[in-house]
């Protein structure tokens, strides 16, 4: 798509930073191979920022381990840009989304981004991994996204359906009010294992 931009450049330089991925259609952004771990991620969005959906498959997985509007998965509920300054989540003006979690995989990695709007999205981004072996106590990545709108409930469940042994690492939450008496404070209940 800019070939003309580093057109002088040579072999090697990366002279397709972007991709268009059209209404209802998925793309792929990293099948990788073999063991490894992802140390950062990069993309800018363009379009709805919560119609693009992030998935990450780990190890040939059928279901996602991440399945996520992008958007939120870097912190920004709302859609439109919010700085936000972590060791895990970076946004920096002009949408510049980064992401250092650490994703290990063990047999393979695939990654994708499904735009489920009705235009046409541009996507810039780079993935940048490296190629090693994973300890067999080292944890996968998962992530999960939860939507409601209207009456909130009672209670309103983070995250479930967790089995196994696991390290939580935290919650982005965006918080809207209709009113102006109640900002939604609660309190925050952890459940494991029998509790």
């Amino acid at each position: 798509n800019a070939s003309h931009a580093a057109g002088e450049l040579g072999r090697g330089w990366k002279v397709n930073p972007y991709v268009h991925i059209g209404p209802g259609e998925t793309f792929t952004l990293m099948d990788a191979k073999g063991p490894g771990v992802i140390r950062h991620i990069w993309m800018t969005l363009t379009g709805k920022w919560r119609t693009s959906i992030i998935r990450m498959y780990w190890d040939g997985e059928e279901t996602p381990s991440v399945e996520v509007p992008a958007a939120d998965f870097f912190c920004q509920g709302w859609g439109e840009y919010a700085p936000v300054s972590s060791s895990a989540v970076c946004v920096n003006p002009g949408s510049a989304f980064n992401c250092y979690w650490t994703m290990p995989f063990r047999k393979g990695c695939r990654i994708t981004m499904e735009n489920v709007d009705k235009s046409q999205m541009t996507l810039y981004y780079f993935i940048d991994y490296i190629e090693t072996e994973i300890p067999d106590d080292q944890a996968y990545f998962h992530a999960q996204y939860r939507h409601t709108s209207g009456e909130p409930a009672s209670e309103f469940t983070l995250l479930d359906g967790v089995k196994g042994r696991g390290h939580y690492v935290g919650t982005y939450l965006a918080w809207g009010v209709h009113n102006d008496g109640w900002w939604g404070e609660g309190e925050v209940k952890f459940f494991i294992d029998d509790d």
